[in-house]
């Protein structure tokens, strides 16, 4: 019998062996106009070499607020396993916008 309430659904991704290694950055840059965000993944290597986009991701307002949504879900947990992240607004070494 139902309880009028939805199961949630859980994903079967399937992932390329390329994709499924992963790229490492270590800095973002975040875009957006009325219709989409746009997120540039990029890595900069030492010494300070040139910024190189090693990926780009689009998504709609509506898929990016889910998305905030699931990485400030995914931080606390991790802060609750493994202690609190500590952001020296000073240190300018990490290459992402604030």
């Amino acid at each position: 019998m139902s309880n009028g309430k939805q199961q949630p659904t859980k994903l079967q991704l399937n992932i390329d062996d390329k994709v499924a290694e992963g790229i490492y950055v270590n800095g973002a840059n975040v875009m957006f106009n009325m219709g989409e965000f746009v997120i540039d993944f990029f890595r900069i290597t030492p010494p300070p070499g040139k910024p190189k986009v090693m990926s780009r991701i689009i998504m709609s307002p509506i898929q990016m607020k889910a998305f905030l949504k699931a990485l400030e879900n995914n931080v606390e947990k991790y802060e609750n396993q493994h202690g609190k992240i500590i952001l020296d607004e000073n240190d300018k070494k990490v290459g992402f916008d604030r």
